[in-house]
């Protein structure tokens, strides 16, 4: 059993999808916004609110002893002030930093980051040039994707991507996953016996289509007034004189096309508007909901529900549906709608970790054997 770190741990996405690919124990988490620390708990029964950038955590993980690092870090800008060879130089102040720090620090047998997908162009690729290169050079780890040519790193960033629409979901979410394996550990085997290519698809879907996930009988609360709809058009009438593609977006539309999921997005708003789908109730059209300024729409437009946007990333219908084929997934009571779609528009898709998962725990065993 391999013990693991959970590390910018949200509401656990990552150490789900290495609970379902078995042989993983996690063993310390960090998380430090208070609602998703709640869900956390709730989930797994493990207080996560600890803050990794602290002296007191980084001690906790010395002292507790593990074996892999996992980790959905921030993007932030590297500064790169200075001459120097080290990371402290370059990334100093950043979650990264922290993070390159517990691993050098640890030293750990193998990690996996995960991150948004414009990690890569991020300050005009510097940033993840910066990333590799101190994981590779400075902590010497073999990072799946990358070859040593001498002085040299041989990368292609965008290889560094995985879609979760090409793991089981059907949702266009790209993401950056980073894996390495330890050098310290062992040696140059890593770079014999690891192959340099992380999972690329799932064998089997979960979803085929967005309609196999959409609930019937949604409360009206999620249906939008006449008069925001009329924002909305109006909003992308005028980006579309503009040149631009933003505005709200319909799904379902086409009852004959094949359907997917925009990216979920944490900020909420914009990550429902590009995700609605009509779903017509005659008995909604016209009705006041709640604080809403004007009727429901006549036309049955609505946002996903968080309901749906679980099932989107794996979190419902499928890592938490027991033996019993009954599923265990759910928030705590106390969590409003806002912090459920947070919460999971920050997380990642269970599935595709959990073939990432996989791929670490096979490449583990066979360094550990060949050891």
């Amino acid at each position: 059993m391999y013990r693991t770190i959970d590390l910018c741990a949200g509401i656990g996405g990552i150490r789900k999808g290495f609970e379902l690919a078995r042989g993983f124990n996690t063993v310390l988490a960090a998380e430090i916004d208070k609602y998703a620390c709640k869900t956390y708990k709730h989930l797994y029964n493990q207080d996560a609110m600890n803050d990794l950038t602290s002296d007191v955590f980084k001690n906790k993980v010395v002292e507790i002893g593990y074996d892999v690092l996992l980790a959905g870090f921030p993007c932030q800008t590297f500064s790169r002030a200075g001459k120097k060879a080290g990371f402290e130089d370059k990334t100093r102040g950043t979650i990264f930093f922290h993070i390159a720090d517990i691993i050098e620090k640890t030293k750990p047998k193998a990690f996996l980051l995960e991150n948004v997908d414009n990690l890569i162009s991020h300050d005009k690729g510097n940033t993840f040039k910066t990333i590799i290169e101190i994981l590779e050079r400075d902590l010497d780890y073999k990072i799946v994707g990358v070859k040593q040519n001498g002085y040299e790193l041989e990368y292609t960033p965008s290889s560094f991507k995985r879609n979760t629409i090409d793991f089981g979901l059907p949702q266009n979410r790209p993401r950056v996953f980073i894996v390495g394996f330890s050098r310290f550990t062992y040696g140059s085997l890593v770079d014999d016996v690891v192959p340099n290519c992380l999972p690329e698809k799932r064998s089997k879907s979960i979803y085929e289509d967005l309609r196999d996930i959409l609930q019937s009988n949604v409360d009206p609360k999620y249906y939008l007034s006449q008069g925001y709809v009329e924002t909305l058009r109006k909003h992308k009438s005028n980006h579309k004189l503009k040149g631009n593609g933003f505005g709200y977006q319909i799904l379902n539309e086409d009852p004959d096309k094949k359907i997917t999921s925009n990216a979920l997005l944490a900020t909420g708003g914009s990550g429902k508007e590009r995700n609605l789908v009509i779903d017509y109730i005659e008995e909604y059209v016209g009705r006041m909901v709640g604080s809403k300024k004007s009727p429901l729409n006549n036309r049955g437009i609505r946002t996903m529900t968080p309901d749906e946007w679980a099932y989107l990333q794996g979190f419902k219908g499928y890592a938490f549906v027991d033996k019993n084929g009954e599923d265990k997934f759910s928030f705590p009571n106390d969590i409003s709608d806002a912090q459920r779609y947070k919460q999971l528009g920050n997380s990642v898709s269970i599935p595709v970790i959990e073939e990432i998962a996989k791929f670490m725990k096979k490449n583990l065993k066979e360094l550990d054997k060949l050891c």
